[in-house]
């Protein structure tokens, strides 16, 4: 008997886009397909925890808006579980009178985001952040921190009381979308979908290819790399402290964020990896790597950046150099205070013509709903996501009133 619907990846947007279906329409049978032994293992699992408040997106964007939504969203459902969170707020600290125009763009970008806003100069800064310096600061205060992995669990168990079987270490070989539904092969077997909506990260591009999709990208993995402070340095911040960007580079820069264990990270770093979950320098897939030189969009990213490229390489190779980015907000950290943490991947779509694609991006055939590019914020974001998707579901795929139709 097939599924009505199989969404594969059990990631915090799979899990939330179960989730919203499952709510909307309780008779459907739902089957999460996860290649992994856990759910959460990837991008959700590994990344900076950070609850984005919308700071940077273009005004109108999905991003925008799911990430502004997103806040309130992912705060309910803490509270709704007893999930621990902590609404810091964020800290924009411009380091040199050069990037106050910047920080000025950034405040009216806010503000045509809707989100508060308040301008500090240095003097404030220093008072509500004593071991930070620089010469005026923007503060959001509705950035938060929260252990999205948990969140992603508290998600399976829900789906798993409502019926909804979530596979483990189902990954998915081939998509074959036929009239009446797609076939999905999994290493030991073949199951059956009426609908498929994948939600699978890294992987999206190929999952979309095996459903017949004419892509005009693909997906480039970046390792963020992390350093932990140690104990002593728990409370050197208040807020979460972030450079202002560079906006002629494709990331934001490393930044202080207080974790919801107790303690600070420093990152993340943006370096091209050479394996889709490539998460040491050291990770080298062939394929993923013969994949990314073939394709033109990669080769006109890598020579339209080169210069900033090399220079991340070279602070991931030297530690002393990562040090310098983060002493030129927080000057009395040394060597000895980083210790290794986990290093996460972003998947990042990329265009033929070497850009990158800012916003979220979704395609879809007649029986299958891709999330193509889906970077930070979509933690944040992920059950606005998921209701947008449940929405596009239910016309695409015809469902009615809590009624399913082939």
């Amino acid at each position: 008997m097939p599924h009505d619907l199989a969404i594969i990846g059990g990631g915090i947007v799979g899990l939330s886009t179960a989730l919203e279906i499952a709510t909307r329409l309780p008779g459907l049978s739902i089957v999460v397909l996860e290649k992994e032994a856990e759910v959460a293992t990837h991008q959700t699992g590994r990344n900076s925890g950070v609850i984005h408040a919308g700071v940077y997106y273009q005004p109108g964007s999905l991003k925008a808006r799911f990430c502004r939504e997103g806040v309130s969203a992912t705060i309910d459902f803490c509270r709704e579980h007893g999930i621990p969170f902590e609404q810091c707020g964020k800290m924009l600290v411009a380091t040199a009178a050069e990037e106050m125009p910047r920080l000025a763009a950034l405040e009216d970008r806010c503000r045509q985001n809707g989100l508060p806003v308040e301008r500090l100069d240095a003097a404030e800064l220093v008072r509500r952040e004593p071991h930070i310096r620089g010469v005026g600061a923007l503060f959001v205060p509705t950035s938060g921190i929260v252990d999205y992995g948990l969140i992603a669990r508290t998600m399976a168990d829900l789906l798993a009381a409502r019926g909804v079987e979530i596979r483990t270490g189902a990954t998915v070989e081939t998509l074959r979308e036929e009239a009446d539904g797609v076939r999905i092969q999994l290493p030991q077997e073949e199951i059956c979908a009426r609908h498929v909506i994948a939600c699978a990260g890294i992987m999206a591009d190929r999952l979309a290819r095996l459903c017949g999709l004419a892509l005009d990208f693909r997906i480039v993995p970046f390792r963020g790399e992390y350093y932990r402070l140690g104990p002593d340095k728990d409370a050197i911040v208040n807020h979460l402290i972030y450079p202002i960007p560079d906006p002629a580079l494709p990331f934001l820069g490393v930044h202080l964020t207080k974790m919801i264990g107790g303690y600070v990270t420093v990152g993340p770093n943006a370096v091209l990896a050479f394996a889709r979950e490539g998460y040491r320098f050291s990770d080298v897939d062939f394929r993923d790597l013969k994949e990314m030189i073939a394709y033109p969009g990669f080769r006109r990213l890598v020579r339209n950046n080169l210069r900033s490229g090399l220079s991340e390489m070279g602070n991931s190779l030297s530690k002393r150099r990562y040090l310098a980015l983060c002493r030129r907000y927080c000057p009395e950290l040394q060597l000895d205070d980083l210790y290794p943490y986990r290093s996460g991947i972003r998947a990042q779509a990329v265009l033929a013509d070497g850009s990158l694609v800012h916003d979220f991006l979704i395609r879809e055939t007649r029986r299958t709903i891709h999330v193509c590019n889906a970077p930070s914020p979509a933690a944040t974001s992920a059950m606005p996501i998921a209701r947008h998707l449940a929405d596009r579901a239910a016309a695409l795929f015809e469902w009615r009133n809590g009624s399913k139709r082939g």
